[in-house]
């Protein structure tokens, strides 16, 4: 169940499965992420794109930034999932790595608005900020267990497998920030390129 509010409303730092009219007021959020942008989009703009009225709305979001933070809880949570799910798989490293990568190229790629608003958000918007940053400990918990898994050792120096972890994921995240408003083929090509540098951190290529 989703926690309320000092005023009694309910919030949503991560959407109710199932529930119809909240789905849609993230939908209508996501579509105009990507046709105005956040600081044009508006509390009204969203409820009339939902299809519900403002007052609604304000049943299940507090705010602007608070629908915004429900639809980056929502795109990111499969990614947390995924990344976490090929760490622990016992396939081979390079199998994984491959996996991994695969997964949050087709999430940049279908979601590519709501990341980059996710970036651009995460140090003006609290709870933007500290959905990202969840979900970069996340994913960087993962590729710091397959780098463990292919052999590069632990420790707290620069060539042990946590800081490469660290580098890995915000270089990932940039590149992927770029390449999705060039479009699909440039993404695809720095997927590629990406992949080749993990592979290479953790001498798998």
């Amino acid at each position: 169940m989703a926690a309320r509010s000092a005023d009694g409303r309910r919030r949503s730092d991560t959407p109710r499965k199932g529930d119809v009219r909240e789905q849609r007021i993230l939908d209508a959020a996501e579509a105009l992420l990507a046709e105005i942008g956040f600081d044009a989009m508006t509390v009204g703009g969203i409820a009339e794109g939902a299809g519900l009225s403002r007052g609604s709305l304000y049943f299940y979001f507090r705010s602007k930034p608070d629908v915004v933070s429900g639809l980056v809880a929502r795109t990111v949570a499969a990614l947390q999932q995924k990344s976490n799910d090929a760490a622990h798989d016992p396939a081979e490293p390079r199998e994984a790595v491959e996996t991994v990568m695969s997964r949050t190229r087709a999430l940049w790629q279908e979601h590519g608005v709501v990341m980059r608003a996710a970036t651009d958000l995460n140090r003006s918007v609290p709870e933007v900020g500290a959905l990202w940053s969840q979900t970069a400990e996340v994913f960087i918990a993962a590729i710091t267990r397959i780098l463990r898994r292919a052999g590069v050792p632990e420790g707290d120096g620069p060539q042990a497998a946590g800081s490469l972890a660290r580098a890995l994921c915000w270089m990932i995240e940039r590149s992927f920030y770029h390449a999705s408003l060039a479009g699909p083929d440039e993404l695809e090509r720095v997927s590629a390129a990406c992949l080749e540098v993990w592979l290479r951190t953790a001498r798998l290529a």
